[in-house]
């Protein structure tokens, strides 16, 4: 059934003759349902040129400021039979890359630009979708994004004025709400085509994005009038080519009065010379996540590149044994990595490991099995013995939120390897083991001093356990609250931290080896639910079974540590 009634004759006619495209007049006569925007173009030219005929004894309305040639219907017969002439489709790429009309006699609509016409047939949408295949990526589902060129919003704000200065003399009324936006129309013929091509379905939330711009040569010399006018709107970005963007155009438009809009740009707009291009066909994926533990069993590896003023100091790092291998299973373009602290180049991480996120950006695999994903943490752990990598798995964004929160307020286990400068006896260590809960205050250490603020902050050393060596050594294990500086709770940091072990000795200590032991989780978040779209399927007896921040740590020891 035609959507059009014969309230609407008045509109349809009146674009129509002003040379605007079928799909654009039912936006303008509010067709909001999106069956008649589906039909293939000569066939709804040919239903508007049969309604119109209809009603032979009403006169049309005389369009002010018309076209240079009037555009008669028989002529728009013609024209739709020149389209379609030599096949349903006519777009082909240009020599630059873009996308063009191969047909010179094509009428091309004075509002959209073509953007309703051909840019909505099978073939264009073929031609998008042979690029989304082969770009390489995995998905399910997909989120379809699109840019008009700026110019759009002023040629259907003159139309809209025209439309509504006629409807005016009717008692009508037709405000710009009442329009149908032209992205959702697109959407609407689009949509089903992407979705029966490429066999997935369209979803608002998917995280992987096909992403079509187009552009118009006559951008600036539409444009140009609102600029003068509306300056303020128009200001220089770093970052964009022009100043013509779409918010800055519907700003001035909001801003700009009737009839200066009149004054200054046709009503009905001039038919464009040319139809828009393609400028560029995008595929992207959202971030994925990958967590785990991590155990450190070198003094001679940072957790991260130690770079300075361009010259590499060490030839690894944590991150980068970790994260190499995962860019190239997850074909991935960068990574982001993260951890639940870190610790000194010369400090090992034993017992649980250290919680590690990394952010895998623009993914282009990411379906894995759990069998696969236990083959990808071997091999880490076999390409190198300074590390080893226990409960890798795909977490979601939140998780990693969870990560870092709270970090001062978990406990950690430590076991320094201590010298002291006079001899001692063991029942000089004792007396350690009986301190429960000490409160220390710890001015930024001078090692850190260049990157960290200065500040004196209270820590608590939950307990200790000396274990004597011999005159000169003794293994001290403690439990203190996260962010404590150990090496300076031992040494003392010139009186930086007090109190701290030589004070409480009288001696001069220093520390010859530090380990972390342990972390530990304060408080325990719920496991956040892995997100469908992104994750590999895994059984809940492996690693979906507990969140990777929810390892549960072996017993303490009955006595002291």
């Amino acid at each position: 059934m035609f959507p059009l009634t014969e309230e609407n004759k008045l509109v349809a006619h009146l674009l129509l003759s002003s040379g605007t495209c079928p799909r654009c007049i039912f936006r303008f006569c509010g067709v909001d349902f999106h069956a008649p925007y589906k039909l293939p173009y000569k066939e709804l030219l040919s239903d508007l040129q049969k309604f119109l005929k209809s009603g032979k004894d009403e006169s049309v309305l005389e369009v002010p400021n018309p076209p240079p040639k009037k555009i008669r219907l028989q002529e728009l017969e013609d024209g739709v039979d020149n389209l379609i002439r030599n096949g349903e489709g006519n777009i082909s790429y240009i020599e630059d890359g873009s996308i063009a009309s191969k047909n010179s006699n094509f009428s091309v609509c004075n509002v959209c630009l073509g953007i309703l016409q051909e840019f909505c047939e099978k073939e264009f949408i073929m031609k998008v979708c042979q690029k989304v295949e082969a770009s390489g990526f995995e998905f399910n589902n997909l989120v379809f994004s699109v840019s008009f060129p700026p110019q759009l919003s002023v040629r259907e704000h003159a139309a809209w004025l025209l439309v509504k200065q006629e409807m005016g003399k009717q008692s009508l009324s037709l405000g710009r709400t009442d329009i149908v936006q032209l992205k959702e129309a697109y959407k609407w013929i689009t949509h089903p085509l992407f979705s029966e091509e490429l066999g997935v379905p369209i979803d608002g939330k998917s995280l992987f994005e096909v992403s079509v711009v187009f552009a118009h040569p006559e951008t600036v010399e539409d444009c140009h009038f609102l600029g003068t006018i509306c300056p303020d709107c128009f200001k220089p970005a770093k970052n964009k080519q022009s100043v013509f963007t779409r918010m800055a155009v519907m700003k001035a438009l909001n801003k700009i009065t009737e009839e200066d809009f009149r004054k200054q740009f046709p009503c009905p707009p001039d038919s464009p010379k040319t139809v828009c291009t393609v400028l560029e066909i995008e595929c992207a994926h959202g971030a994925v996540f990958v967590a785990g533990r991590y155990n450190k069993y070198s003094r001679n590896l940072p957790q991260t590149p130690w770079i300075i003023d361009g010259e590499r100091k060490l030839e690894s790092s944590v991150e980068e044994l970790i994260s190499d291998h995962l860019l190239t299973v997850f074909k991935a373009e960068s990574f982001n990595f993260s951890s639940s602290g870190r610790e000194d180049v010369d400090v090992r991480t034993l017992g649980n490991g250290r919680p590690f996120a990394i952010e895998l950006v623009n993914p282009h695999r990411i379906h894995f099995t759990s069998q696969e994903i236990k083959e990808l943490q071997q091999k880490i752990n076999k390409s190198s013995d300074k590390i080893q990598v226990r409960d890798l798995q795909l977490v979601t964004r939140e998780a990693i939120g969870h990560m870092k929160e709270g970090e001062e307020e978990k406990t950690k286990t430590y076991s320094a390897l201590i010298w002291t400068n006079r001899p001692i006896q063991k029942k000089d260590t004792e007396f350690l083991n009986d301190i429960k809960d000490l409160k220390i205050d710890q001015k930024t250490p001078l090692r850190v001093l260049h990157r960290r603020p200065l500040a004196v902050r209270t820590r608590v050393i939950h307990s200790m356990e000396a274990h004597y060596l011999d005159e000169h050594h003794f293994r001290l294990y403690l439990k203190t609250q996260a962010g404590t500086y150990i090496k300076e709770f031992v040494h003392g940091d010139f009186g930086r931290t007090k109190p701290n072990i030589g004070s409480l000795m009288n001696v001069t200590a220093d520390i010859l080896e530090l380990d972390v032991e342990m972390l530990r989780a304060a408080i325990c978040k719920p496991r956040v639910p892995l997100r469908t779209n992104h994750t590999c399927a895994l059984p809940t007896s492996t690693f979906c079974k507990r969140n990777f921040l929810l390892y549960k740590a072996p017993p303490s020891p009955k006595k002291g540590l």
